[in-house]
């Protein structure tokens, strides 16, 4: 898979950031931050992110939300103990689904790029997004 647009690896672009510690148990036997735990650090990242945007309290009457597609792009090696920056953006508003773009730095150096698609689900499959959650995300959008 290529690598990101190298557009996409500024931190000035993301509206969201947030500070993840890792733990030594993150580690590799190479002692760098392990595939699973970044996997974890990202998943973390956009539940965050989700309860700051507003996203998750529209997610009501019976609406659920799924990962419908997740890239991780490893750029660099993790590792213990400076803390992690995971910086997000919401890329794409669909109809009943969304893309982020999540650019993880350590100590200012990019190690991570993934690209999220979450999908909102009813009872019957795909539903519209919360509402308001497009004109409210157009907040948190990728800066140009």
């Amino acid at each position: 898979m290529p690598k990101p647009d190298p557009a996409l690896l500024d931190p000035e672009r993301y509206l969201f950031t947030c500070r993840i510690e890792p733990r030594f148990s993150d580690l590799d036997v190479n002692l760098h931050i392990n595939n699973v735990a970044m996997a974890a650090f990202l998943e973390e990242a956009h539940i965050r992110f989700h309860r700051v945007n507003g996203y998750r309290q529209g997610i009501t009457g019976g609406l659920t939300t799924m990962v419908a597609s997740v890239t991780i792009e490893y750029l660099g090696q993790g590792s213990y103990p400076a803390p992690i920056d995971v910086h997000l953006a919401i890329e794409r508003v669909g109809r009943t689904s969304h893309e982020m773009v999540k650019l993880v730095t350590q100590e200012g150096a990019p190690i991570a790029f993934s690209r999220t698609v979450m999908v909102t689900v009813g009872a019957d499959g795909p539903a519209p997004n919360p509402t308001g959650f497009t004109q409210t995300a157009a907040e948190w959008t990728l800066r140009p």
